[in-house]
Formats: structure tokens, sequence, C-alpha cells
């Protein structure tokens, strides 16, 4: 496993993020597992902006901003479109036809950063990065309604020093819908029925034994963390104005840098905190 020795040290490390901005499309068109409450555009954008901003000015990360797409209601959700390992990017083929055409402004993007791009062009296979989830050794992908077995075997493919394991998503969007990795060896995990079982399944399929932060909220369980250089462990989490039993968890992490991060109006159409950046780790100058 090529990736292994200095793979682990570097988990987290990041130079640069890219990100995009929200159409006010969203509002009304974007794809959502229940209707239900309205989104409050301004109050979205505000949220994104702080999240944003964290990245770059809290952080130092050099942030690539796309220009919000009309025509494309879900754009601000990056994460789906591109997988990002060391130098190479997987462009995805999202498991929703309307968001395919958001890979084309993420591929400009990450080919001004010189990266080896992949592109997903069978079209039996369906991908979604929310359903990616590599824990620094190796990559758990969840088949759900937008991800399929074709699309992890690209995945497979395409990073070859990593194991891929395969994950059923039944009662989710994405397999990230109820867990994320929130330190080098640690998987943050919701207390749902299906967020354990889950769990258990990623347990028995790996040969590597993980630590295990358990939320109460599954939602809160998405999380983004890095590691950045002088500054160290850094984990962005959900607000405790929106999950306070779940804040208590992570507030329980002594080596992190906790940030809070609210996400109420992009949660209204699914949308978590890793769905909208896609995080490299530039090694190799530009």
């Amino acid at each position: 496993m090529a990736g292994l020795s200095s793979g682990m040290s570097s988990f987290g490390r990041c130079s640069h993020a890219v990100v995009r901005a929200l159409p006010e499309s969203l509002c009304q068109q974007a794809l959502r597992s229940e209707k239900g409450k309205e989104v409050d555009f301004a109050r979205a954008e505000r949220e994104h902006q702080l999240y944003v901003g964290v990245l770059k000015s809290k952080l130092g990360l050099q942030v690539l901003e796309l220009p919000a797409d009309e025509s494309l209601p879900d754009c601000v959700f990056v994460e789906d479109v591109a997988v990002v390992c060391e130098e190479t990017a997987l462009l995805t083929r999202p498991g929703a036809p309307s968001r395919r055409k958001e890979a084309e402004a993420m591929k400009r993007a990450l080919e001004s950063l010189n990266l080896n791009i992949v592109e997903m062009t069978d079209e039996h296979a369906t991908l979604d990065g929310g359903d990616v989830l590599f824990t620094g050794r190796e990559f758990f992908v969840g088949l759900s309604k937008r991800t399929n077995r074709r699309g992890a075997e690209i995945l497979a493919d395409t990073f070859k020093d990593y194991a891929v394991s395969t994950v059923p998503v039944a009662d989710s969007l994405h397999l990230k819908s109820f867990c994320s990795m929130a330190g080098p060896n640690l998987i943050a995990i919701g207390s749902s029925e299906a967020a354990q079982k889950a769990l258990k399944t990623m347990q028995q399929m790996s040969d590597h034994r993980y630590d295990k932060l358990t939320v109460p909220d599954d939602a809160a369980a998405n999380c983004v963390y890095l590691n950045i250089p002088g500054k160290g462990h850094i984990l962005l989490h959900r607000a405790p104005e929106e999950y306070p039993e779940s804040v208590k968890v992570f507030e329980k992490l002594k080596d992190h840098m906790l940030i809070p991060i609210a996400n109420t109006e992009l949660e209204k159409v699914d949308g978590a905190l890793t769905c909208c950046s896609v995080l490299i780790n530039k090694t190799s100058q530009l």
C-alpha cells in the first residue's frame, strides 16, 4: 500500500479548497428528500459565507470560489462532483441527472491546480462524493440511491493504492449523512440504527480498528476535520443552537480546535458541512 506510511501522518492536511456560491434557484428547485421548510436564502448565504470565511481567513487555505449557476440549483454542494486524494481527482457522475453538468466548472478549477484528472464517463456508473468516506487508510463507499456498484469500482480503479469497501445505505441520502472523519483514526457516527449498522459493516470490512465518536444526532456526525500546520487538529462541526447534545460530545475532544458552524438552511435541502467544499492538499508546485 504505497500511500500508507506517509498517509496517516498527513491525514487532514489541506492547502486548497474549492467552494461554490449559492444560486437563488436552490430555494425552490434544489433536490430534497422531504418537502417542508422553506429555505431562507439570505440566511443560507450568511451561513455559507461564514463557512468559506473560516476556510480562508481563519485556516489560511487558498480558496477557489466558483460562481453560482442558476440552472444548477444544487451546485453549492461541490463535494458530490469530485473525489480528490493526493494529486488525483475523480470527477464523478452524480446519481441525479440534473446535477451532472456541475462537474464542468469543477473540472476547470481542478485543472487550474494541475491535478491528475480522471473522468467517470461510464453511463452505467453513478457516484456522489457524499457517499465516499476516505479514512486516510482506505475508502468506504455508500451504495445509495445516488451511488452504485459500478461507480465504486471506478473509484477503486482510480485510487489503486487504497482498499475500497462498499456499505449499503438505505434510509439516508448519502453515507456521510450520518458519519465522517473527526480525526486521523476517528470516525464520527450518528446514533440511529441505520448509522450504527453501517458502522458495523465498515468495522467488519476493515482490517484496521478505528476509534469512534458517537453523537446523538446523525446530521451532526457530518463534520470537517483538517490538520493545518501551525494550527493542529481542527474540527468544523454543527452549532450548539442546532444540536446541543452532539456538540457536548465534540467538546470532549481536547486536542482539537473546535469551530461551530450553523447549517440550518442548507440542511433543509439535505446539505451537510462536508458537502460544501472539496479539500485538496497540493504538495507539488503549481
